[in-house]
């Protein structure tokens, strides 16, 4: 507009001879550049007027050659990455190297959203489909077609942070076809104040076993919590009293690690209590899934791996905020081998005739470290422990003894078999009874749970 006012205003001066200082006013500039601009108007005509760098393109504008292969690769092999993710994945894979701004202009002019995009921007492109399918509609039409009404379970209240590191872990398991062919569960730890994952695990259900794995990275690199707060899940809840079975009681097992280690477990039905472990898996779920297919990842050791290697120190650095020692409120935790024996799952058991206990299906006899038989009467209370490890024990008469399992058949037979050579006797270490697991008490835990979980 500023050239085309020039071109108007020296035109009528040269055709009518006008006033050259009324002109110069007119425009802004001064005598002797209004003598400038009439002498290139005398030599090249309008033309004159036109910038020189009018239908230039810019040094850093992409070639449309590279614009289509943006758009084809996010439309073949990064159709499930959010628009930043695939900005970073352009850089490190393809070595193109665009801004956020670009892909997203460049991908929205082919009605191309993010996964997830903004509500806004999701009404703005159903407004503009539904003006094309009725062309005819006035804006008042439109308005009332899309509805800018809120549903309740997509809102999010905001809750400030803790405070302090450790103060409050939230807990939560994502499910998702991660890998492979088979639908995969993620259990994912993160820390409230500071936004950091501290432990995840991959495992085929939501279990005891996953939650545990994370527990113990927890312990291992952290320390001890002030709090875990989770949902209302078995694994933190009880089954009903008909349906519940001793060795799936998971609540007993892992509210009794909390209550053996000091940590307070706080568990809720509603999403948005515990919003930021929520907001984590959907922003774990967008990059870690393209990550390991293009890994070439599709076995859940290896993806095991990859997270505790790759991903979540790469999330901690972009979304995690800096750990400073002086606000961190966790505990020191336990050698490994407490952490090993306090991560296990207590089952009451009955020793029978035979002095054996029947566990998962097989019949297990208590033996001292140096493998000699211990035997009980018929009807003795007994607690067996499953180690993190696998390692099983049990409890009876305030001692803690290793348990043997029973073969079905004999492994040699002296009559036919020749005598194996005998093997010098080594003592097994057996954890003592510091550890709180006496009979009586884990009972007595059980029941102040039952009870709280029918009051609440």
């Amino acid at each position: 507009m500023k050239y085309e006012q020039q071109y108007k205003t020296i035109k009528e001066l040269i055709d009518h001879n006008g006033n050259k200082k009324r002109a110069a006013l007119k425009l802004g500039i001064s005598i002797r550049q209004l003598n400038r601009r009439i002498k290139q108007y005398q030599e090249k005509g309008k033309a004159a007027f036109v910038h020189g760098n009018a239908d230039r393109k810019p040094v850093n504008c992409l070639s449309t050659e590279i614009n289509n292969q943006i758009v084809t690769l996010y439309r073949t092999k990064y159709q499930d990455c959010n628009l930043k993710h695939f900005t970073e994945l352009l850089e490190h894979f393809e070595n193109i190297k665009v801004s956020y701004s670009t892909v997203y202009n460049l991908l929205k002019k082919q009605d191309i959203l993010s996964p997830k995009p903004w509500r806004k921007t999701r009404r703005a492109l159903a407004k503009k489909k539904w003006h094309q399918d009725h062309p005819k509609q006035g804006k008042q039409d439109i308005d009332t077609a899309i509805s800018h009404q809120l549903a309740l379970e997509d809102a999010h209240p905001r809750h400030e942070r803790c405070k302090y590191f450790g103060e409050e872990i939230q807990m939560d398991a994502s499910v998702l076809v991660w890998f492979g062919e088979n639908k995969a569960y993620l259990h994912l730890a993160i820390d409230n104040a500071t936004g950091n994952i501290v432990g995840a695990y991959f495992d085929w259900q939501e279990t005891l076993n996953g939650y545990y794995h994370a527990f113990k990275q927890i312990l291992e690199n952290y320390g001890i919590p002030l709090c875990f707060k989770t949902d209302n899940r078995t694994v933190f809840n009880y089954e009903t009293a008909k349906t519940k079975a001793a060795h799936k009681d998971v609540l007993t097992q892992f509210g009794y690690a909390c209550k053996t280690l000091g940590v307070d477990l706080k568990t809720t039905s509603v999403s948005q209590a515990k919003g930021m472990v929520e907001r984590a898996n959907q922003t774990v779920q967008g990059r870690l899934k393209p990550e390991l297919r293009l890994a070439g990842i599709n076995t859940i050791e290896k993806a095991n791996e990859y997270l505790l290697d790759v991903f979540i120190p790469a999330f901690n650095q972009k979304f995690g905020q800096k750990i400073r020692s002086a606000y961190s409120v966790f505990e020191t935790a336990p050698d490994a081998r407490k952490i090993n024996y306090t991560l296990a799952v207590l089952t009451s058991r009955v020793f029978d005739s035979g002095s054996a206990i029947s566990f998962k299906n097989k019949h297990y006899q208590a033996t001292d470290e140096y493998g000699k038989l211990i035997c009980f009467m018929k009807g003795t209370k007994c607690l067996v422990i499953e180690a993190f490890d696998g390692q099983l024990l049990v409890t009876a008469d305030e001692h803690v003894y290793l348990l043997k399992e029973i073969p079905k058949n004999a492994v040699t037979s002296p009559a036919v078999d020749p005598e194996p050579k005998k093997k010098r006797t080594k003592k097994k270490y057996i954890p003592p009874m510091t550890h709180p697991w006496k009979h009586e008490s884990f009972v007595r835990q059980q029941r102040r749970a039952h009870k709280h979980h029918q009051y609440t």
